[in-house]
């Protein structure tokens, strides 16, 4: 360096002796185009020197390795160098890939993210922080940095632990909760109890959606969200029931309850959580509409998706509700929606934009051809054992149309259809089990619940 260089400047900062606050110049450095930090000079350019090299480099080093994350130390050298003939310390910090850099007892937050302004390193604006975790994830919104890095997981520690699947440091390092550097993505902010990204859904008395009948607003850890919605759609969803020639109660959904499921799983796992804005749930008399943010990925088109082929939006999300059990395989929604339809005059409509998904679920039309026809809130013709349906709880309605469609549920297949705890199923079970709705089979691993004949 020669005299006339002696002057702070957008890629130079001059301390007398290493301070621990010439870290915050260390990160806006790595943060924005590189620089060096010069222990030895004055601010005013005098070169004072330093009287232990060896020592000022172990402690500058050793501050940026311990004080700064991710870790930067890929991107630092330190050096001794003669200004004048007096020995300086020179810490040359390049830009870094993995930005953005922080203070790491400030977080991902202005007060611990600096950037280069002229020869001040000042704290970044939040939209800054997020440009730059944007410019370094590329278009993965679940891998990038979350900016809450305060995060719980009490919705999620449960979900785990009723699936018998560990929530362990390592475990969310494998699913891709953390990074390398032990810092939570957007996955983890997903999962967890502070995440904002909400579900809106209301219910109409008109088709222009000026008079509310009710709504109401989801947010927190994705799985929570999953079972509220649910709950909250389900209420909403009439049966109608009869009594077929053999006796038997028969009750039709307006809604198939597993079509429902499918359509709020897509709605969660395949939504761009990168653009703001809620996901919408519109109910009308005659119809479902489920409005997603995000449209098709890339080449992917409507045709690829009609036919089943899986494109993941959110990998790693999708990875944990397969894990969990509330995604059974990848590519089938779509093909379970439109066979629950099959005979239906009016069909499932998908509206397709760049940045939306519409999905509209028309309200099924079947005929009830008994011998006696009631409605859910009617009661059985008299000396017809009663088996009325109808006026079960949400998480009952749902096991037992379950076991039904499917001749049997287990205790896991019961939590993933409700979306309950472990406890919460069993429970519900026996209730069905008590009121001889449901009879148990098996033992052990092996233990099923069938549907009793009525």
């Amino acid at each position: 360096m020669t005299e006339s260089a002696l002057i702070e400047g957008p890629h130079l900062e001059f301390k007398r002796k290493w301070v621990d606050g010439a870290k915050r110049s260390a990160v806006a450095f790595a943060n924005t185009d590189g620089g060096t930090i010069y222990i030895g000079v004055e601010d005013n350019g005098d070169v004072t020197g330093v009287d232990n090299i060896d020592e000022t480099m172990r402690r500058a080093t050793q501050a940026i390795s311990d004080g700064i994350r991710p870790d930067v130390m890929n991107f630092v050298s330190a050096e001794n160098e003669n200004i004048h003939n007096v020995p300086v310390v020179a810490v040359h910090i390049q830009r870094g890939a993995h930005r953005p850099y922080y203070l790491a007892d400030k977080g991902i937050r202005p007060a611990g993210v600096y950037i280069r302004s002229g020869a001040a390193s000042i704290p970044a604006s939040e939209s800054a922080i997020i440009d730059m975790i944007k410019q370094t994830a590329g278009d993965s919104f679940e891998d990038a940095v979350s900016l809450n890095q305060e995060l719980t997981f009490t919705a999620a520690q449960t979900a785990f632990a009723d699936a018998g699947l560990p929530f362990t440091p390592q475990s969310q390092r494998t699913l891709g909760l953390t990074n390398a550097d032990d810092v939570y993505t957007n996955l983890a902010w997903l999962l967890s109890d502070q995440c904002t990204a909400s579900i809106k859904a209301a219910v109409f008395a008109d088709e222009v959606k000026e008079v509310f009948l009710n709504r109401q607003e989801f947010t927190g850890s994705l799985l929570t969200q999953f079972g509220q919605v649910s709950e909250f759609i389900s209420r909403h969803n009439a049966v109608h029931s009869y009594t077929d020639a053999t006796m038997r109660r028969v009750d039709n959904y307006e809604y198939s309850p597993l079509v429902l499921r499918e359509a709020m799983l897509n709605l969660i796992v395949h939504r761009d959580y990168g653009l703001s804005g809620p996901a919408l749930i519109s109910i009308f008399s005659n119809h479902m509409e489920f409005m997603n943010l995000g449209g098709l990925l890339g080449n992917f088109t409507r045709a690829d998706m009609m036919n089943g082929i899986s494109s993941q939006r959110n990998p790693k999300l999708a990875n944990v509700f397969y894990r969990l059990k509330l995604v059974e395989a990848y590519g089938t929604g779509i093909r379970r929606i439109m066979g629950d339809y099959q005979d239906e005059a009016v069909q499932p409509t998908f509206d397709i934009s760049d940045h939306a998904f519409r999905l509209i679920l028309p309200k099924h039309q079947r005929e009830n051809v008994g011998l006696a026809q009631t409605s859910s809130t009617q009661e059985l013709p008299q000396g017809i054992a009663s088996t009325q349906t109808a006026d079960l709880p949400t998480r009952q309605q749902q096991i037992l149309d379950y076991a039904k469609e499917h001749g049997s549920i287990t205790r896991k297949q019961a939590q993933s259809v409700t979306g309950a705890s472990q406890s919460t199923a069993i429970k519900t079970i026996n209730d069905l089990v008590s009121k001889k709705l449901l009879t148990r089979t098996g033992s052990g691993p092996h233990t099923s619940y069938r549907p009793c004949r009525q």
